[in-house]
């Protein structure tokens, strides 16, 4: 079954390979799925750019008996109309909670995208087996993934110890999702973990706190260690303000990137799960945020080529 899945979803996408893993070439910007808006952004992308935060959703893989979210559909084809449009080549496929640790879908995702073009982050629990985590490293998945904000989750803070240690040793890293007051808890927890880090959507810092909030000073200490990486991600999660500038977001990730802009990395969060339909962010606009956290060029250089690069495992520097 899972054979014939993977055939005909890499013939129906095959159309659009090429747009996919080239970047956005001289074709005219048009709309996607899940994104508002249909304008390029304002800032190019400089060739290798890599989008580290996407979720593919297909109803044709099972979700978990206990998950809270439950998007429609979010295809590997819609988000090449997006890639395209926003000029990035290379993509990291997240595993969302919807599926638990049947990484199915994703593992589907990321053989559509190819293995020069795209990675995975799995979820698993401590009954994985290492059979199980040299499959899914074969299969491109470079990373296993906390998310401790969203209920219904089969991971718990327990497991991040354990697990650390049982994926540092394939060279992989855990990303962990969590409230910014949940990050100012664990700080001993993190010193202790064997593999790097990676805190998605700015560590959650709520914009009125800013670098204020205890979990910043916590993951500067993890950032200044060299162990540690945080993605500018997401803005539309915390923010009062809103589109197009989220204000209140910019003086935390320019704070991160101004600090460690080797240890920064960018994602959409394409398809934008936790908002409504009709109410998804542009994903020009986010982009463009970048540039005015990171004015130079050198810097995004890092953070959309080098530092994913580095993380993720993909071939050469761009």
């Amino acid at each position: 079954m899972q054979a014939e899945v993977d055939r005909r979803t890499l013939l129906k996408s095959a159309a659009l390979a090429a747009a996919g893993s080239g970047g956005a070439g001289a074709a005219a910007a048009q709309s996607a799925q899940n994104s508002a808006g249909a304008e390029r952004p304002k800032t190019t992308a400089p060739a290798g750019a890599t989008d580290s935060h996407i979720h593919i959703y297909d109803s044709r893989f099972t979700a978990a008996s206990n998950a809270a979210l439950r998007p429609p559909d979010a295809s590997v084809d819609e988000y090449r109309l997006l890639q395209q449009r926003l000029g990035v080549s290379r993509v990291v496929v997240v595993q969302p909670s919807t599926y638990g640790t049947d990484n199915s879908c994703t593992l589907d995702a990321v053989a559509q995208f190819g293995p020069t073009v795209a990675r995975g982050v799995a979820v698993v629990d401590t009954s994985v087996t290492d059979a199980e985590l040299r499959r899914l490293d074969a299969h491109g998945v470079r990373a296993i993934r906390f998310n401790l904000v969203m209920r219904g989750g089969t991971t718990t803070v327990d497991m991040l110890e354990p697990l650390s240690k049982r994926v540092h040793e394939l060279d992989w890293h855990v990303q962990i999702h969590m409230t910014a007051d949940q990050i100012a808890q664990s700080e001993d927890l993190f010193t202790r973990l064997a593999s790097p880090l990676l805190f998605d959507h700015r560590g959650r810092i709520p914009p009125e706190a800013g670098v204020r909030h205890p979990a910043y000073a916590v993951l500067r200490k993890l950032l200044d260690a060299g162990r540690t990486w945080v993605k500018l991600s997401s803005a539309y999660q915390d923010s009062k303000l809103g589109p197009p500038t989220y204000a209140d977001i910019a003086p935390v990730a320019k704070a991160f990137a101004q600090a460690a802009p080797e240890r920064m990395l960018w994602g959409s969060d394409w398809p934008h799960p936790t908002e409504k339909a009709g109410d998804k962010p542009d994903d020009a606009i986010l982009f463009d945020l970048l540039a005015d956290w990171t004015p130079e060029p050198s810097a995004r250089q890092r953070i959309l080529v080098d530092n994913p690069a580095e993380l993720f495992g993909f071939p050469g520097r761009g």
